[in-house]
């Protein structure tokens, strides 16, 4: 299903009556997208559209097609066929299962006699998360960014779905940019929900959001790699003030100063 793989998104039309800012949008997988647009603006009504393959019977009167037609019946009824994971803010299992058992049943119904799939979806989850997950932890107990984490993994290795949808994944404790990277690694088409200006910018496609529609479809040009690379800075320094700070560190002015410098210095010279 990857290797022959498009989803258009149909126009439809926002909370004021008014066509929305593009008449389609195609995705393929390798394809980046961001999602952004304030609290409000219609970014979970986006993502669930493409969830649930909307084909114009919902508020917004979107329609979502797979290879230029309308998706099959399986696509949206059976689970083991969708070609769409989502990881969203509140991503809870309520069952009482171990995580083995979790994903045992998961790899049973995507990939039967793939037992091999357990270590594999268990050791990237754990790079995601500075939280170890063990196979006896109970999925109810484990923390958002445990959950997501896992979540993340068993899309990847197991769902091995060709679009994935990540709703704010910068507000769940995991290393946002290994999760990144290994989404990069993994050939799919990924569409982010995001208030976060890196993961907004290192898109390939930015979906701008007003009045519950799609205001503009902005695609990168690459005139914003320098601020990307500033950003990167940033994120790289603040990745470890987090760790030491989960880690029960304190900071003295100089040793804050220290750990800001070389974002400082390359906001400085980008400046003259």
């Amino acid at each position: 299903m990857t290797k022959q793989f498009t989803l258009t998104v149909q126009s439809g039309k926002n909370r004021l009556g008014e066509q929305e800012g593009f008449e389609t949008i195609e995705i393929r997988p390798g394809d980046t997208l961001a999602i952004v647009g304030p609290t409000g603006s219609g970014k979970s009504a986006l993502i669930n559209d493409i969830e649930t393959l909307a084909q114009g019977d919902s508020i917004t009167g979107r329609r979502v097609l797979i290879n230029g037609q309308e998706p099959p019946e399986s696509f949206v009824r059976e689970p083991a066929f969708k070609p769409i994971a989502l990881i969203t803010q509140n991503t809870r299992c309520l069952a009482d299962l171990s995580v083995e058992e979790f994903l045992l049943m998961h790899i049973r119904a995507r990939k039967s006699g793939r037992g091999d799939l357990l270590e594999e979806t268990m050791n990237l989850a754990n790079t995601f998360t500075g939280e170890p997950i063990s196979l006896k932890s109970r999925m109810s107990g484990l923390s958002g960014g445990q959950t997501r984490s896992l979540m993340i993994a068993d899309a990847l290795v197991i769902s091995d779905t060709p679009i994935l949808l990540l709703d704010e994944i910068e507000n769940a404790g995991i290393f946002k940019d290994r999760v990144i990277q290994s989404l990069q690694r993994g050939n799919k088409a990924v569409i982010l929900v995001t208030h976060d200006p890196y993961l907004a910018l290192t898109a390939d496609r930015r979906i701008v959001m007003r009045h519950g529609g799609v205001a503009s479809v902005i695609e990168s040009t690459g005139e914003e790699q320098q601020l990307i690379e500033d950003l990167a800075l940033i994120e790289d320094r603040l990745h470890q003030i987090r760790e030491k700070l989960r880690q029960g560190a304190t900071f003295s002015s100089v040793s804050a100063k220290v750990l800001m410098a070389p974002a400082r210095q390359s906001l400085q010279l980008n400046r003259v």
